[in-house]
This record gives C-alpha cells, sequence and structure tokens, in this order.
C-alpha cells in the first residue's frame, strides 16, 4: 500500500517500496505539477546512502523527466535539508528526497519538498495520493534524458554551505578551542560543519561517517539506546561535546563531556535562549505534542508565545511560513530557525550549538547546568508496541484520573491521547512512520517517567 504518513511515503524495500510503486507516486508528482499555473517545471531530486537510494532516485528522475519536467539530480547522496534548501533558494517547484530518515535499513522512502523549502502538508500529499494508478508512467531511459538535457546530474551542496557561512557568527565560532566528536550513524552527514568553519582550533573527530547501507545493524536514530559507542567514547578521549546526525542529517542529539546523553527536548529550549537573548529574536518557539514542558517553562521565561502542533514538521514550517516562531522543533531531534528554510536541519543546528557556546563563552556543560539550575530538570521516556499486538483502537483505553498522585487536568486528543497532570504527562500515539504504537512520559524524577512508561505498557497490553 502506497500512504503519505508523518513525513512522505515509507515502506520496505521490495516489499511495497519497489521499482514499480516509485513510478506510480512519481507519475502522480508529475500530474500533480502539470496541473499547476506555470509552464515550465523544475524538481530538485535528491537520495541519502540507504540501499538502491541513488536507483530509486534515478528513477523518480526518469518519469518525471518523460513527463516533460525538469530535473536536477544530485551527484551524490546529500542531507534532505539540501533538498529544501535547493527548492527554496533556487525557485525549483518542488523537491523529492529518497530517504527514510531514522527508519531501520530494510525501509525506504520518499519525501516532497515544497517550494518554499517546507514538508508537504497533508493538502498536498492528498492531492497526490488522489492521482495513483490514474495514469500509466512514462518512462525515458536514463542516459537519453541525460542527452536531451531533460535531467541534469550536478553537486548541489556548494549554495547550501556558503549559505551556512553567512547565517551562523563563523567569526565567533572560529575562535572556539574545542574537541567535538561527530556520530554520523552511517548517513549523509558528513564534513559539512568542519568545512564551514574552517578552524585550525576547533577539532572535529568522526564516528561512522563511511558507507554502511545496514547502519552497523542499528536503526540511524539519534536515541540514547544507539548511542553506546559515541557516549563512552566522548567520555574516555576527553572530549568536549559529541553530536549525533540522523541518517538522513535533518536531525540531532548531544553527548556532553561526562558521556550524558542530551536529546532534542533540552537542545531545543537551550537554543530558544540564544535566539532570544543573543540573537534579538522576538518570534515564539514551536514543539509538538510530544515535546516537552521545559520547552513551555522557557518560553514563559523568555516572555514569547510557545506553539504546541500534531507530530511532523510540517506543522511547525507552516508556522515558520506564518512568521510566528523563531525557532521550532520536534522531540526525535529535528529543529529549525527562522531566515534559513522552514525545515529541521541537523548540520545548522549543531552550528548554532556552537555559536552559542561561542557567544555564552561557556562549555556546553556550563550551559546545561545554568539551564537546569533555573529551570529544573524534566525526565522523558517513550517505548512502542507493534501495531499487530495491539487489537483495538487507543479510544478504547481506560484513562486514568491521576498519575503519580496528581490528577489529571486535561486529556488532549489532537493527535494521540495525551493525559496530563500540573508535573507530568502521558500519551499514546500511532506513529506516522512505522507500524507501531508509542508510548511517551514525562515527569520530574527518572523514576517517575519510567513508572508512567510501565503504567503505559499496562494499559497498552489490555488492548
Amino acid at each position: 500500500m502506497i500512504k503519505f504518513g508523518t513525513d512522505g511515503w515509507r515502506a520496505v524495500i521490495g516489499d511495497d517500496f519497489t521499482f514499480e510503486n516509485v513510478r506510480i507516486v512519481s507519475q502522480a508528482i508529475a500530474d500533480y505539477l502539470k496541473k499547476q499555473p506555470k509552464k515550465t517545471k523544475r524538481v530538485i531530486v535528491g537520495y541519502d546512502r540507504r540501499f538502491l537510494s541513488k536507483e530509486f532516485a534515478m528513477e523518480v528522475s526518469r518519469v518525471l523527466s518523460a513527463n516533460g519536467i525538469r530535473i536536477v539530480l544530485s551527484s551524490s547522496a546529500v542531507p534532505t535539508p539540501v533538498v529544501s534548501f535547493e527548492a527554496l533558494y533556487n525557485g525549483y517547484d518542488l523537491g523529492v528526497m529518497i530517504t527514510a530518515s531514522h527508519n531501520p535499513a530494510k525501509f525506504n522512502g520518499l519525501k516532497i519538498k515544497t517550494r518554499d523549502g517546507g514538508a508537504a502538508d497533508k493538502a498536498l500529499t492528498n492531492k497526490v495520493e488522489s492521482l495513483f494508478y490514474k495514469r500509466k508512467p512514462k518512462l525515458i531511459d536514463f542516459q537519453d534524458s541525460i542527452r536531451s538535457g531533460r535531467v541534469k546530474v550536478k553537486e548541489v551542496t556548494g549554495e547550501y554551505t556558503n549559505f551556512l557561512k553567512r547565517f551562523v557568527n563563523l567569526s565567533k565560532i572560529k575562535r572556539l578551542k574545542l574537541k567535538i566528536l561527530v556520530d554520523n550513524m552511517y548517513g549523509v552527514g558528513g564534513s559539512f560543519a568542519q568545512d564551514i568553519i574552517n578552524s585550525s582550533t576547533v577539532e572535529i573527530d568522526y564516528l561512522h561517517n563511511e558507507f554502511n547501507p545496514s547502519f552497523g545493524g542499528t536503526n540511524p536514530e539519534p536515541i540514547e539506546d544507539n548511542l553506546k559507542e559515541i557516549i563512552k567514547k566522548v567520555k574516555k578521549d576527553g572530549y568536549d561535546l559529541g553530536i549525533v546526525l540522523d541518517g538522513d542529517a535533518d536531525r540531532i542529539a548531544a553527548v556532553n563531556k561526562n558521556g550524558e546523553f542530551i536529546n532534542a527536548q533540552v537542545l531545543l529550549p537551550l537554543l530558544a535562549i540564544h535566539m532570544v537573548k543573543n540573537r534579538k529574536e522576538t518570534g515564539g518557539i514551536a514543539k509538538t505534542v510530544v515535546g516537552s514542558n521545559l520547552i513551555d517553562d522557557v518560553a514563559f521565561s523568555l516572555g514569547i508565545p510557545c506553539y504546541e502542533t500534531p507530530v511532523g514538521f510540517k506543522y511547525i514550517s507552516g508556522l515558520f511560513k506564518q512568521k510566528l516562531i523563531s525557532i521550532g522543533g520536534e522531540e526525535a531531534g529535528g529543529i529549525g530557525f527562522k531566515d534559513y528554510i522552514p525545515e529541521r536541519d541537523g548540520t545548522a543546528s549543531f552550528l548554532m550549538l556552537l555559536e552559542m557556546i561561542a557567544w555564552e563563552k561557556k562549555n556546553f556543560d556550563q550551559l546545561l547546568n545554568d539551564l537546569w539550575k533555573k529551570y529544573g530538570k524534566w525526565y522523558y521516556a517513550r517505548t512502542y508496541f507493534l501495531i499487530t499486538s495491539v487489537r483495538k483502537s487507543l479510544s478504547s483505553l481506560k484513562l486514568p484520573q491521576e498519575l503519580l498522585g496528581k490528577k489529571v487536568q486535561r486529556v488532549n486528543t489532537s493527535d494521540g491521547i495525551k493525559v496530563v497532570t500540573k508535573d507530568n504527562w502521558l500519551m499514546f500515539r500511532k506513529s506516522g512512520t512505522e507500524p507501531i504504537v508509542r508510548v511517551y512520559a514525562e515527569a520530574k524524577s527518572k523514576k517517575g517517567a519510567m513508572t508512567l512508561i510501565n503504567i503505559g505498557k499496562r494499559m497498552i497490553k489490555e488492548l
């Protein structure tokens, strides 16, 4: 079955993600574009390091070019934000990225990026889905498409890196003396940040930077369970900071010098402080419904609004387009910034974190301690169940009247089911990218968060 979810269409390679189905989706994208008023249509196509990603990207290019659409195909694997950047700054009608982001190696996927650099919203993907199977996919030989000029294969990262050099304060960053370890999780993160900084005093070493489409047997998702090697190495070898980028380099996580995993639930409010205090931005902060309460606390303290959206960066993209926010992020690690692209970018987030360290003249651990001293710590946890083990609808859940001795104040059903008290919350949601049901929780103690997760497990098992 071909179906767009939270962020694109993803499926198991050789099962639903096949060349035939990629052609069907590509023809639907072509038919959608041909309905638009602009006469000459242009699409930027990129791909990650997954199995057959380049070949799938070539197939997309074959179909679109056979429909009279001009294509620029990246000459190498690139981060997803590069496709978003190209779509916005070089006037493409759409971007198509072949990636399954952080999903297991057996998956691949296709993301659509709009001409303004954001993730395709549901209105757009619904239109594309409505065109599936309406027309037999047109095809042209790939080499013929190149000879005809319909497809150009070119390097597309130059303008992206040059923009980021202007976007962050390089003069401040270059004065830093830091030893950093970057884990690219076998993805497309590359050495973009190092190339942009170009400083001999910022020493960057790498883990898992080589090509490995099996991702070393670990999902390329920047969560603590997948990062034992970098956590151990940062502490053992005396690094000042560890940075982790996911498979398509649009998400980020960090490790402090003591080997403590720091996720985007902490990085987002930390960088929000930088945006308001140092960059003098006045826009709000956006988080998804599974975002930490720490983000609300920081927004309130800064005197800026905090917007809560359903899960999916496309909703945060909309807030950037409306110029309501200066920063926005999701719990899975994606963070975006005003005046850039209305999308998440792991490399840009890494550079912005270095800018904050340089501006504040404090190391990463000092910044964390300042944050926790002022706002206290929130502890976040999550787990999941395969859809096949959950027999009933989530609406059948018997919801508690209190959690950890605190009375339930409200139930949010905008995207899943979120049970909220003053000091903690518990949430259930079907994933839009994998066949699983996720259980999320947050509390003022690690023990409390895990207790909530166990409560959630029992409730799900009853289904």
